[in-house]
């Protein structure tokens, strides 16, 4: 099936944060994934509504209706993580947010991706009480997903979307290849030609770290990235404020390499 229209929204992952920087811009898994559309059909065009930092309710509100307009025939949406780091979190509220989205978008008629998340304990150690968050949320998505005919990248089952390397020293965005695996997974679910199972496969495995090397890690990583993140929580400030989509228009797209 081709694709003409593609709207991608949601936040900082689908915004394509980490994999470039301010200075070029910003690619992405979905900017990948609409070089590969693109590269099919010479009438494609791609839109990206995503800001970093918002939460479900703030996507829900500012992006569906903007993505409608453009009659897409494929919508991405990614969202919900931003929700469950923080304290209060709730699930079935964050959970109609996103149902809603996925509702909307299939009743226009397009194909619609959704995801669920990798094992946060496994990314960030100190952050392994949010374990059980993620399965739960998790389930809902899948459920979700099946209730409204959504294809779903369920990342959570492959241990690989867990690997270090396909993370960010942030550890709350993927790496660039971490943004070619997410870009590979969209691509097999849309059964797009050449896709396969590949995004999945295991990394070379890395050598042993000792105890005290992971620790000064841990301790790096709280004071560089934890840190600043929680006074932003207590100043009620996020990284998206003053942030506008990087592509709210439909626009061909320009293939940029692998």
């Amino acid at each position: 099936m081709r694709h003409l229209r593609y709207v991608a929204v949601g936040d900082s992952q689908t915004e394509g944060l980490n994999d470039g920087d301010e200075k070029t811009g910003y690619r992405g898994w979905a900017d990948r994934l609409a070089e590969q559309l693109a590269a099919e059909e010479p009438r494609f065009r791609y839109a990206n509504l995503a800001v970093r930092g918002r939460l479900a309710a703030q996507i829900r509100a500012e992006q569906t209706d903007a993505a409608l307009a453009m009659e897409p025939d494929l919508v991405t949406v990614m969202a919900g993580m931003n929700d469950l780091i923080r304290p209060g979190f709730d699930a079935p509220a964050v959970t109609a947010e996103l149902e809603a989205m996925l509702d909307a978008f299939a009743a226009s008629g397009a194909r619609v991706v959704t995801f669920t998340f990798p094992d946060v304990a496994r990314v960030v150690p100190i952050a392994r009480h949010l374990r059980p968050r993620v399965l739960d949320f998790n389930e809902r998505v899948r459920a979700a997903a099946h209730r409204h005919g959504a294809l779903l990248v369920d990342t959570f089952t492959h241990p690989v979307t867990t690997d270090p390397r396909l993370w960010s020293a942030d550890r709350l965005h993927v790496s660039p290849l971490g943004h070619a695996r997410i870009a590979a997974a969209v691509a097999e679910v849309l059964e797009l030609p050449g896709s396969d199972g590949s995004w999945t496969h295991p990394l070379p495995p890395l050598p042993p770290i000792p105890a005290w090397q992971r620790a000064r890690t841990e301790a790096t990583w709280a004071a560089a990235f934890l840190g600043p993140w929680l006074v932003r929580r207590l100043q009620g400030r996020s990284s998206g404020d003053g942030r506008t989509a990087k592509r709210p228009h439909l626009q061909p797209v320009q293939v940029t390499g692998p």
